[in-house]
């Protein structure tokens, strides 16, 4: 793994830790939770795939 690579995945999990807090408190309901949930693992997967196909 290259060094960009680890400041990568350091810079993702920060973010994750600032942003899980809030969005476990606004989602409190199992179903809205999940939706939610499910709407940013798409986004996510479109962001990779993009950049795969650019690369």
């Amino acid at each position: 793994m290259g060094t960009d690579q680890i400041m990568s995945a350091i810079f993702l999990v920060a973010v994750l830790a600032l942003i899980l807090p809030g969005f476990l408190s606004t989602n409190n309901k199992l179903k809205e939770f999940l939706s939610n949930l499910s709407i940013w693992t798409i986004i996510v997967l479109v962001i990779i795939v993009f950049i795969y196909l650019i690369k």
